[in-house]
């Protein structure tokens, strides 16, 4: 029996991003190859345009799962009953800004997105917030749109961890799916902590720890960390424009996994509202190891934190909760 189509809401749809993502949605790479979507595209005012050409685009490929397509720049006609919402609109931070500033424009643009999707969006809608700073964006979300679960609101730091899979995969010569478990702690910031303690390879052996494998300790610690931290910027370096294809493809990975489930023994990165697990402080949307099961998320229990680990989760927690101060004093 045909399944029902799921409404699907990307903002932002017009950018380098939502251009990228929304062929994606309609192929089935989110949601899967039986699942029929219609597509809700919001985007501001000046990019309407634009937006209707993606939409042109999209009726012209044909796409078989591809229901409906919502093209608007109002906010409650692109929210009303969509089931899942990717959040890529937001204020770029642009050259002699404060942080502030960008944060202030930020806080007015999810606020607003917020109350739309808190009295429009279907009932159990799942949230993933791409926009940076993705993670405090994310905590505005969740303040104004309070009968939206707390567990439906997520931030991304799939592409984090799927930079951090493909570092080792290149470092060690084995395909990228042969590599599980690395861990995303933390911020989509350069303070985030992409740990590998815990990850392995699927060898002809059997599977092996990353450490073991690579034995270089010193690489792992520092240029490994920082290579996945500092990636955007240099791919905005080679590119002179920030990653598209890797963040659409990531937030694809990001909500297949959280509705359709994570293979058995892999867990994957999340950022999620905390509920003090490690230590880390609750009231943060904060990056940790997720399975999920049934369209739920659960935080890996358990795991070691080693000395390094343990002060590399604390700093990044210190610079959310910092964030969520300047935040909030934008609010006031």
């Amino acid at each position: 029996m045909a399944k029902d189509p799921v409404r699907v809401l990307v903002t932002g749809a017009a950018g380098q991003i939502g251009y990228a993502l929304v062929p994606m949605i309609a192929r089935g790479v989110m949601l899967g190859a039986d699942q029929p979507v219609i597509l809700h595209m919001l985007d501001i005012p000046p990019a309407a345009e634009a937006l209707n050409g993606v939409k042109m685009e999209l009726v012209d490929a044909a796409f078989p799962l591809l229901k409906g397509v919502v093209a608007t720049t109002d906010a409650v006609e692109a929210c009303t009953g969509v089931n899942v919402a990717v959040m890529v609109g937001g204020f770029p931070r642009k050259e002699g800004m404060e942080r502030k500033d960008v944060m202030s424009k930020n806080v007015s643009i999810y606020k607003s997105q917020a109350s739309a999707l808190e009295k429009h969006a279907a009932a159990n809608c799942k949230v993933l917030v791409v926009a940076n700073p993705a993670n405090t964006n994310a905590l505005i979300l969740k303040e104004f749109a309070p009968s939206i679960p707390e567990k439906n609101i997520t931030c991304l730091t799939r592409l984090d961890h799927n930079r951090a899979l493909g570092q080792i995969s290149e470092r060690l010569n084995v395909q990228v799916s042969d590599v599980k478990n690395v861990i995303i702690w933390g911020n989509h910031s350069s303070t985030q902590y992409p740990d590998v303690t815990h990850a392995t390879v699927n060898t002809p052996a059997g599977e092996k720890p990353v450490r073991e494998l690579i034995a270089d300790d010193q690489w792992l610690n520092t240029e490994f960390i920082t290579t996945v931290q500092q990636r955007g910027a240099a791919i905005i370096k080679a590119r002179k424009l920030s990653s598209a294809l890797s963040a659409a493809s990531s937030a694809c990975d990001h909500i297949r996994d959280w509705v359709l489930g994570t293979p058995e023994g892999t867990w994957v990165s999340m950022g999620v509202y905390s509920d003090g697990s490690y230590n880390v402080p609750s009231g943060l949307i904060y990056s940790f190891p997720v399975t999920c099961k049934n369209g739920e998320w659960c935080i890996v229990q358990g795991l070691s934190i080693d000395e390094f680990s343990r002060n590399k989760l604390d700093l990044t927690a210190k610079e959310l909760s910092e964030e969520k101060d300047l935040a909030y004093s934008c609010l006031s």
